[in-house]
């Protein structure tokens, strides 16, 4: 097993199921959370040589252009935009746990 890619995918789970729950039920410690753990796993897909590596990249980045402002709309008092910015990073982040289930399948598929 390689600890950097277990590490990269706790975070993208983490990031990915704190953002359903804050959509579920606006906290702003969740919303916190959600935004240190995918900046988190946004770093550490930085420099990986995997193949689909500069798409889950720019899937993390996304999803930062998403909850960094919605950390500071929810902060000025706009719950409802936050939570629709939630919504719009929830829907990259699925896409990244679905290209990190690909990279997956091409890994096993090379090692045969």
């Amino acid at each position: 097993m390689k600890l950097k890619k277990i590490t990269t995918d706790f975070f993208l789970l983490m990031a990915l199921s704190t953002n359903i729950s804050f959509i579920f039920g606006p906290n702003p410690y969740e919303l916190v959370i959600t935004v240190i753990a995918n900046l988190t796993a946004t770093i550490l897909k930085l420099g990986e040589g995997r193949i689909l590596a500069t798409e889950m990249t720019a899937a993390s980045l996304v999803a930062d252009l998403h909850l960094i402002p919605a950390a500071f709309i929810y902060f000025l008092g706009d719950v409802d935009e936050a939570v629709s910015l939630a919504i719009g990073a929830l829907a990259v982040n699925i896409i990244s746990i679905l290209l990190s289930i690909i990279e997956a399948i091409f890994g096993y598929l090379s090692e045969e």
